[in-house]
């Protein structure tokens, strides 16, 4: 990943107002990570070791998790090294890892999304078929297309970013991601703004459509059904709906945090705003599916509590 630049180091102004309470957002970063890690690492082991929860649903789940600790140990243990040493400067190489990590961890989790949309629809409205249309061999290839097509797909438009050439140093956040770091560029940038807009239209527009598509086609079956399998049909998918919702959010505070001038919010909300999807998705998500799904439920609670539980409805 070489680059012959004007700057080869950027320094992050963010932390400079962290510095009075920075004890204080080091704890919190800790304390959050570590839950992140216990939350989703339970997750996995509970779907990994029970062989009746090796299914579609809870394989894609699974995943989910995995994504969610790769995101957040990509950035938050950088975080708190700042904090603690007082080093608030990164090199252009640590900078172009960070912005691959924070964007390949966002498109991932929302492809893995859409593939559990999908997943949904086919149980809820081809529920005859299922084991056809999500057959082994299918769910593997799911699961590998959304790892490989965000990241391939992001990886073309990053490169037009590691070509660039940086004059400008400082960076108003407390990491790197795309936008910012393009915009310290010596060069116009003009056109790479239209693709990186063209990008953030077609990169999710599969995914959009497979979510919007998939619950479309389930309210349609649910205003025809009874009311038992209506409320069945919701209790499936409102762990689901939470997580895209979820994510939806934190995705529109990135971009308001990136792409529009934030210095009339507050400092505090200005970071709560660029870290949500960091934290608040790996630890929701993982505690929504833990408790929602009986299944997972039960085996979380075999785990822990020693006893044996053959119960996964």
């Amino acid at each position: 990943m070489e680059n012959v630049s004007a700057v080869t180091s950027f320094i992050f102004t963010a932390y400079t107002e962290m510095e009075d309470h920075r004890y204080l957002y080091i704890s919190c970063f800790l304390f959050l990570y570590i839950l992140i890690l216990l939350a989703n690492s339970v997750l996995i082991i509970v779907i990994f070791s029970e062989k009746g929860l090796h299914k579609p649903m809870y394989l894609f789940i699974c995943n989910l998790a995995v994504n969610e600790i790769y995101g957040s140990t990509s950035l938050l243990p950088s975080i708190m090294n700042h904090l603690v040493s007082h080093n608030y400067g990164i090199s252009l190489t640590g900078c172009l890892l960070q912005i691959f990590f924070v964007h390949s961890y966002n498109a991932v989790e929302f492809t893995i999304l859409a593939v559990m949309g999908y997943d949904r629809y086919v149980a809820i409205c081809q529920p005859l078929h299922y084991h056809q249309l999500m057959s082994h061999r299918k769910m593997c290839i799911l699961i590998a297309l959304s790892w490989v097509y965000p990241n391939i797909f992001f990886g073309f438009y990053f490169i037009l970013t590691i070509q660039q050439t940086f004059c400008g140093r400082f960076i108003e956040r407390v990491y790197c991601t795309n936008f910012p770091l393009v915009r310290l560029s010596c060069l116009d940038t003009t056109l790479h703004s239209i693709i990186g807009l063209a990008f953030f239209f077609v990169l999710p527009g599969p995914q959009i459509f497979m979510i919007l598509f998939s619950y479309a086609q389930i309210l349609r079956i649910c205003l025809l059904a009874s009311k038992e399998s209506q409320a069945k049909a919701l209790q499936t998918c409102t762990p689901h709906l939470l997580a895209v919702i979820n994510y939806v959010f934190g995705v529109l505070f990135e971009i308001i945090q990136s792409r529009f001038n934030m210095t009339h919010v507050a400092y505090n909300a200005r970071i709560f705003m660029s870290l949500y999807f960091l934290i608040i998705p790996p630890l929701f998500n993982p505690l929504i599916y833990g408790i929602s799904i009986q299944a997972i439920r039960v085996q979380i609670f075999k785990l822990f509590s020693g006893k044996k539980v053959n119960n996964l409805h």
